[in-house]
């Protein structure tokens, strides 16, 4: 939650490190959500205040929309008759307002749906499409209005005989740093596809804004991409919320692992289809953000990108614990095993095997706290295990390795004596320990930093002959210089001292 994500099913975690195609909403996602009406432009012999009442009049009355509120913003409220809302495949909204010169159906809402709506010649429709295509490249939001009258007492919604008014055109800034967060997301080898219901020229003004397709965005629209099996394009435009759960299952198909953000009811199926479905925790209705494994407290796109490198992060530190927790019990497991197979006395007594983990365990938690680091983690595929074949061939190299060394260590000393065997083996193995640690987390952090020197002190000072014990003068924890102490806890007879009455006399 400190970073505006919230968890609501623990598999997300794991999932959302895996993520390889990102569709994402761009109002309120990618944008700032804050629509603001930046050109009125009315046809000929059109005023704009004419334009602007038509406008407010077939606004909503809740103001919940930001479109309607940037329109009642400057043109003020006007009252209505009644109202007949935008939904997605209407594309306009329609409202019966009554005035002066009676009462008129006044429309917003899509250009080419209000077009359509319209008696144009095929002078003006050509004229006026290409005025729209210009401000939709320009980024613009644009919607167009229309007005018509009706009779005194109508109540139903017309569908044709309106009057063309002229466009609206808004503006809605890109969120701060949410290009930054889209140039991650392709070093992360995640693909970005945008979904949006504006006109095609804007969404690719906005994606070649973001740096989508390599600032040459390809575009179609929604209905034509869920009627053929084409590649998907770098922005879907005039995507409708019910065909965001076509575009999941498709990704799905081809083997990417999705994640699909959403904030309406029509966007549930999409949510819970999806790999990791992500709410908006601002503006997401309630159903929305309860199918979502993710809720994005503050909407932002750039939120969902760093929990995506948080989430490969993780699956990098835990691999590389287990990896570590591998290395040094492959050793201690084969050497308690095989050597008093081989005759040996026992390598390990039970306490020396609790000391060991007592280091061993706090390492593996200490050690690989390291933060996020971009372009790191989980591989890319839904197959992914936690070791694959190359990691497993390796560790058991290793493995077998660093046996081979423990093993020479207890020959080389059990001659001398058992407890002086056990003291080294025991003191190899917290090396061995140390310097996986080390290797495996590149000693970064400072929480790891202080775990390996900690372990480092104790394991050098096991092993009387280390330079800690020499520098530190302490042996095995501070308890092999106590006889009676070693022979309980470690088996040993005092290695430090035995050694300390082998150097020769101080003159």
């Amino acid at each position: 939650a400190r970073r505006h994500a919230l968890v609501r099913r623990a598999v997300a975690v794991e999932n959302i490190g895996r993520i390889t195609c990102i569709c994402t909403d761009k109002t309120g996602t990618l944008t700032e959500g804050r629509l603001q009406l930046a050109h009125v432009l009315p046809t000929d012999g059109v005023a704009v205040a004419r334009l602007l009442h038509a406008a407010a009049g077939a606004s909503g009355p809740d103001l919940g929309d930001p479109v309607d509120a940037a329109i009642v913003a400057r043109a003020g409220a006007v009252g209505t008759v009644a109202t007949f809302p935008f939904n997605e495949t209407r594309r306009r909204q329609v409202g019966l307002i009554d005035g002066s010169n009676g009462r008129r159906a006044v429309m917003k809402g899509a250009p080419e749906t209000v077009m359509a709506c319209c008696a144009l010649g095929p002078d003006d429709a050509t004229a006026l499409s290409a005025r729209l295509s210009r401000l939709a490249a320009e980024g613009h939001k644009v919607l167009a209005c229309a007005e018509r009258p009706v009779d005194a007492d109508a109540t139903a919604e017309p569908d044709d005989g309106f009057t063309f008014l002229g466009f609206l055109a808004f503006e809605d800034p890109l969120r701060a740093g949410v290009a930054d967060a889209v140039a991650a997301a392709r070093r992360l080898g995640i693909r970005v596809i945008m979904l949006t219901g504006d006109h095609p020229a804007t969404a690719v003004a906005i994606a070649a804004e973001l740096g989508l397709g390599d600032d040459h965005p390809s575009v179609r629209e929604g209905d034509a991409v869920i009627a053929d099996d084409a590649p998907l394009p770098d922005v879907i435009a005039r995507c409708l919320p019910s065909q965001k759960l076509a575009l999941v299952q498709r990704l799905q198909a081809q083997g990417e692992i999705t994640a699909v953000t959403g904030d309406g009811i029509n966007d549930v199926p999409a949510l819970r289809a999806a790999d990791v479905g992500i709410a908006m925790g601002e503006r997401g209705t309630r159903a929305a953000r309860d199918a979502g494994a993710i809720v994005l407290l503050d909407d932002n796109f750039s939120t969902l990108v760093g929990a995506i490198a948080e989430g490969r992060q993780l699956f990098a530190n835990l691999r590389a614990s287990f990896a570590f927790l591998l290395i040094v019990h492959i050793p201690l497991v084969l050497t308690a095993a095989l050597l008093p197979l081989a005759g040996e006395p026992l390598p390990y007594l039970p306490m020396v095997i609790v000391l060991l983990e007592l280091a061993i365990h706090p390492l593996a938690l200490l050690a690989f706290q390291q933060a996020s680091a971009e372009g790191k983690g989980a591989p890319a595929t839904r197959g992914t295990r936690i070791f694959d074949r190359v990691h497993i061939a390796w560790l058991l190299a290793a493995g077998l390795v660093t046996t081979a060394a423990v093993s020479v260590g207890w020959l080389l000393n059990v001659d001398a004596s058992v407890g002086q065997a056990r003291a080294t083996v025991a003191g190899l193995l917290l090396a061995l320990a140390v310097g996986s640690a080390a290797g495996l987390s590149g000693l970064r952090g400072a929480l790891a930093r202080r775990a390996i020197a900690a372990v480092a002190v104790g394991g050098f000072g096991m092993l009387g002959w280390a330079p800690g014990a020499a520098l530190l003068e302490v042996d095995a924890l501070g308890m092999t210089a106590i006889p009676s102490m070693a022979a309980m806890l470690l088996g040993a007879a005092g290695l430090g001292i035995a050694m300390r009455r082998s150097r020769p006399a101080r003159g």
